[in-house]
This record gives C-alpha cells, sequence and structure tokens, in this order.
C-alpha cells in the first residue's frame, strides 16, 4: 500500500502501530474504529502504521474477508506504511521461535488427548473452579506413541503482569491464574495468541490499540514477550460499540460490512469522523477535517465507556461534509452511484453542479444520486399524481404559453430562464409557483427539485423543450434514457 499523505512533520519515526484483522468474518464499524485509531495515532506521531491479516485459522478465513478488508482500508484511505502481511506466509518463523523456546525450556510438548482435557474441564466445573489446564505435561520428558502433541508456553507460576492500560489504568493478572497457553496444534500450526507475540516482536511495535475483548490476552501475551527478551508495548484496549438499545452492536444496529457503508453512499471522511468520536471528544466540536483529527487525536484521551452507535448522527455528519467538501472532491463517489443507477455520467463540471445544488437536500451520495437521474437521459417518468395536480387544465395551458417563450430564449442559463418565468408570472397575474411547478414536473417527473431556473439549465434547452412536449402529449414516460 502506497505512504500515506497525511504526516506530521518534524517528528522521529519512534512510534509504530498496527491493525491486525482476522479474515474470519466482514470488516465491520467496530474494526475499522481500531484501525482509525490505530492510524490516527501513528500519523500524530510521525509514526509507522501496519496492515496485518491474521489468517491462521484457516478454516474459517476467506479469500472474501481478505478482500473486504483490502478494499475497505482502501476506500476510508487508511494507508499503511507497511503491509498487507500475512500470517500464513511467516509458518517458518514461527516454528523457528517454537523451537527456540522449546531449546532454551520456556515450552514444552502436551501429549493430553482431547478426553482427558474434557474430562478435566468437567470435573474442574462440577467443583465450580475456574476451568484451566493443570500442567500434567508441564515437568514430563517422556511421550505418548500416536499422540501428536501440541506445544505449551510455559507461563511463570508466581508474581503478577501488570497491564499499564492506556484507557482503563492499570490492570492487574495474577500468574497463577493463568496456565500454560498452547502456542502449536498437534498439526503444528501455530495459533493466534502466540503469532501475534512473534509478529508484534519482529515489526517493532511499540503500540498496540485494539478491542478491549482482547484485555485478557494481554498478560499471556506479555509474559511470552518476556521470555523471548523482547520489549513490551503499550497497550490501549478500547471499548466495544453498542446499539442505541445498549446490546452488543449487530446487523440491525448497523455492523455490517465496511463497503455496505460506500454502498449506502456514505463518505469515507465522514464515517471516520463519526467513529472518531465514539469515545473520543475534543471539546464540544463535532465535525472534523482528516487532517484535525491527526492533529488533536490522543489515545490517552478515549474513554473507557462502551459508546452507543446512532445511524441518525451518522447521517447528519455525512450531510455536513457533503456541504462543506469541495465539490470536485465528491465527482467520482457521485459518479460511482450514478453508475450503479446504469448512468454513465461523463461530464465533471455538471456533476459538480448537480452535487452544488442537491447537497442540501440530501444526506448521502445515494440519495443524491437517486434524486438527480433526471438530469440525464432524454425522458423522465412523471408522477402520475404530480401530472393530475400541475398537468391538466390551467396547468397544461401555462406550460403550452411558456414552452413558446422558453423556446425563444438566445441565452440558455438561469438568469434568463428566471427571467422568462418572472416576466411570465407577472404579465398572467400568477404566483410563480403556477408557472414553476408544470414547468418542473415536466422536465424532472416530480414536484422536488433544486431552483427551477437552475434545474432547466442544467437539463439543458433541447432535453427541457422534448420533454415539455412529451408531458403535453400525456406522456408519462420517454423511450430513450441514454446519457445526454
Amino acid at each position: 500500500m502506497r505512504a500515506t499523505p497525511y504526516r506530521l512533520e518534524g517528528r522521529p519515526m519512534t512510534v509504530v502501530t498496527r491493525f491486525a484483522p482476522s479474515p474470519t468474518g466482514m470488516l465491520h464499524i467496530g474494526g475499522v474504529r481500531t484501525a482509525l485509531f490505530s492510524w490516527l495515532y501513528a500519523r500524530r506521531m510521525g509514526g509507522k502504521f501496519i496492515l496485518r491479516v491474521e489468517d491462521t485459522d484457516r478454516e474459517r478465513s476467506t479469500d472474501e474477508a481478505v478482500r473486504v478488508i483490502l478494499e475497505g482500508m482502501r476506500w476510508l484511505e487508511l494507508d499503511a506504511d507497511e503491509g498487507p502481511y500475512y500470517q500464513t506466509q511467516r509458518f517458518p518463523r514461527y516454528k523457528e521461535v517454537i523451537d527456540r523456546l522449546l531449546l532454551e525450556g520456556k515450552a514444552y510438548r502436551c501429549y493430553c488427548t482431547k478426553e482427558e482435557l474434557d474430562q478435566l474441564r468437567a470435573e474442574q466445573m462440577a467443583r465450580k473452579e475456574k476451568p484451566r489446564y493443570d500442567g500434567r505435561w508441564r515437568d514430563r520428558t517422556d511421550s505418548r506413541p500416536g499422540v501428536d502433541p501440541v506445544i505449551r508456553f510455559r507461563n511463570p507460576t508466581e508474581g503478577e503482569v501488570v497491564v499499564d492500560d492506556q484507557v482503563h489504568g492499570k490492570v492487574v493478572f495474577r500468574n497463577s491464574e493463568l496456565d500454560d497457553l498452547v502456542i502449536a496444534r498437534g498439526d503444528g500450526t501455530p495459533t493466534y495468541n502466540f503469532c501475534v507475540v512473534v509478529d508484534d516482536m519482529d515489526m517493532g511495535v511499540t503500540h498496540v490499540i485494539r478491542g478491549d475483548d482482547h484485555l485478557n490476552n494481554t498478560p499471556r501475551q506479555m509474559n511470552m514477550l518476556a521470555a523471548l527478551g523482547a520489549k513490551t508495548p503499550s497497550y490501549a484496549h478500547v471499548p466495544m460499540i453498542l446499539g442505541a438499545d445498549g446490546a452488543k452492536l449487530s446487523k440491525r444496529h448497523g455492523a455490517v460490512s465496511v463497503l455496505q457503508y460506500e454502498e449506502e453512499g456514505y463518505l469515507p471522511d465522514a464515517l471516520l469522523n463519526y467513529l472518531v468520536r465514539l469515545g473520543w471528544s475534543h471539546g464540544d466540536q463535532e465535525i472534523f477535517t482528516r487532517q484535525q483529527m491527526i492533529e488533536l487525536f490522543d489515545i490517552a484521551d478515549v474513554n473507557k465507556a462502551a459508546s452507543a452507535f446512532n445511524g441518525e448522527k451518522l447521517l447528519w455528519l455525512n450531510q455536513q461534509h457533503m456541504m462543506r467538501a469541495e465539490p470536485a472532491a465528491l465527482v467520482a463517489y457521485l459518479r460511482k452511484q450514478l453508475a450503479s443507477l446504469g448512468i454513465e455520467a461523463g461530464d465533471d463540471g455538471l456533476l459538480a453542479r448537480i452535487i452544488v445544488a442537491q447537497r442540501e437536500r440530501v444526506k448521502t451520495l445515494k440519495e443524491m444520486a437517486l434524486a438527480s437521474q433526471y438530469f440525464f437521459g432524454e425522458g423522465v417518468g412523471i408522477d402520475p399524481k404530480a401530472a393530475d395536480k400541475h398537468l391538466r387544465a390551467e396547468g397544461a395551458a401555462v406550460l403550452q404559453e411558456l414552452r413558446g417563450e422558453l423556446a425563444a430564449l438566445e441565452t440558455w442559463d438561469a438568469a434568463a430562464v428566471h427571467g422568462v418565468l418572472s416576466a411570465f408570472a407577472t404579465a398572467r397575474g400568477l404566483g410563480l409557483g403556477k408557472v414553476a411547478q408544470p414547468l418542473r414536473v415536466a422536465v424532472t417527473g416530480s414536484t422536488i427539485s433544486p431552483p427551477i431556473d437552475l434545474t432547466v439549465e442544467m437539463i439543458g434547452r433541447g432535453r427541457t423543450l422534448s420533454r415539455i412536449d412529451a408531458a403535453l402529449a400525456g406522456s408519462s414516460s420517454a423511450a430513450v434514457d441514454t446519457p445526454a
């Protein structure tokens, strides 16, 4: 991935963060927020941001999930300085480290069968004890023919592990409560918790920012890092995102693939702005540019309480970003939305004008595309209710006479069209609405559009006159639907 243009200059690159999603499911907004926090902190500190795909669970990992991760990060412009790395491509390195731990006596082979472990667990639960491995192979040197042993890390049995978490503060774990973690399965494949440790060590990760559901993994990982003589990163475990009802975020709350937000017409900067405010704030400021987020964000300011997802707030922010953006910056997004409707829009200038005309009326680029279809193609479908109200009797007579005056215009622009409409209404003692609405329905198919003079200018002389003719002829649709 290309190096990001967003970086605060003049700071030594000492901070290294990483985003390490597992491709066992789609990339959702919870993961995106973690990626954002990691990316922002690296950018603010002049550091390095790494993308690492943790695909050791080969049965559950899918190519589609990997695609969503890569495309989602690309759409959001959370560009990595290194990566993507894939754990499945680093198996030789993991084996090398496991062999070293075995040689140094910091790991051992365990020949317990599944049946033995199940029985151990059942007995512990019957005694209302926390289920955990009891270390029965910890000091044995024999083997068990026919059983492929797992490799376990020899966790310290005394003392404490203190996680000085940047979000939750000091969290203490007793080593006596941590059992000996499996670091390689019977078939030799390394486990998630072990791979994470080796990767963070090899990649020089200085700050691990991740969901607080990983907090219980941290003392085990810190003990393995210590056994390898590696420096322990600084940890920050961010709280989960809840639905508005306080329940765990699910699809009904908005826990959908990040690419669905692109399909629905959200701007990446608006989504990131919304997510950065879930658990972090800077006074009462609600709207942030990407550069402002970089300059102001600090992981130490993240609140440890869970935040609730609010779809209406996201829609509001999206509209705010559309209204504040340079129109040219939104052209590609609108073009893609129109293409999904089968409209190939070639003129960047027209798209920029549509954006200016429509962005106060809609909240997403998808809504804008749907509301702007009449700017393209030759004909429009006319809403029957609008036709009954504005294209019958008096309305039709107004439209018939108005057509001639519009056709006589030498200059076709909003000012000239406005002059015709105003003079026409004044001369006949009509309110402007009595003139504008029949024209609006004829050329757009509905009673809603940007100012009619601007709308007519952008639709163009030829299409405006032909649509008026079709409306007067009683046509409710046009056969031709090709771009202008």
